[in-house]
């Protein structure tokens, strides 16, 4: 790992992933969660303030980066959560099969290497009436605004994380069996048009 990945990067992500907007689209979709949680992505904990916890019996949360669990952890403590921490890539969930109520997902499948096989993994974690709750940026649907997605994105990814701006969001959790029962979009204010479109809502199995 790199100095940039290890101590650079966590505090971009943190910081580009609370912002205002984002932060607006969180307090929408994190109160939907209920019974057990499973957060993909958890990353820095950019979701905890937002829980509705009379809702929700625990909650788990995976991880690849051990730099932003640590973050996460601290918010943890000072909210006063027991909070289930793993590390690893949502390709492989280290939970039995359909013992998940909710799935948690902001801002996280533009990042994940194989979201085919993530996704088919949240399927299987999730209890037949199990919900995914879903809030992505993702590709725009403006022609213009997609080419610029296009030609930025081989750079983009490079410094973002593995972020990729223009992930088909809606055909990627259709295409893994997922049936959409609430679908919203927007761009966000204040944020620039090529990392703005926004996708959320909640899907079925």
């Amino acid at each position: 790992m790199s100095l940039y990945d290890k101590y650079i990067l966590p505090k971009l992500l943190n910081s580009a992933c609370g912002s205002p907007p984002v932060e607006y689209q969180r307090k929408k979709v994190v109160p939907l969660c209920s019974g057990e949680v499973l957060e993909i992505g958890i990353g820095s904990g950019l979701n905890l303030p937002f829980y509705n916890l009379s809702h929700v019996k625990t909650v788990r949360g995976i991880d690849p980066s051990k730099e932003l669990q640590k973050m996460a952890l601290k918010k943890a403590f000072e909210l006063g959560m027991e909070i289930d921490f793993m590390i690893g890539g949502a390709e492989e969930i280290p939970l039995p099969s359909n013992s998940i109520d909710t799935v948690l997902l902001t801002y996280t499948l533009c990042t994940i290497p194989e979201p085919d096989q993530a996704l088919k993994e949240m399927k299987r974690v999730l209890k037949d009436k199990g919900r995914l709750i879903f809030c992505e940026h993702g590709e725009a649907p403006d022609e213009e605004i997609s080419k610029w997605q296009k030609r930025i994105n081989p750079f983009w990814k490079k410094i973002a994380g593995g972020c990729n701006l223009n992930r088909d969001i809606t055909g990627l959790i259709e295409r893994s069996g997922f049936k959409i029962d609430e679908l919203d979009n927007m761009y966000l204010p204040n944020t620039p048009k090529i990392a703005a479109f926004n996708y959320w809502g909640s899907a079925r199995l």
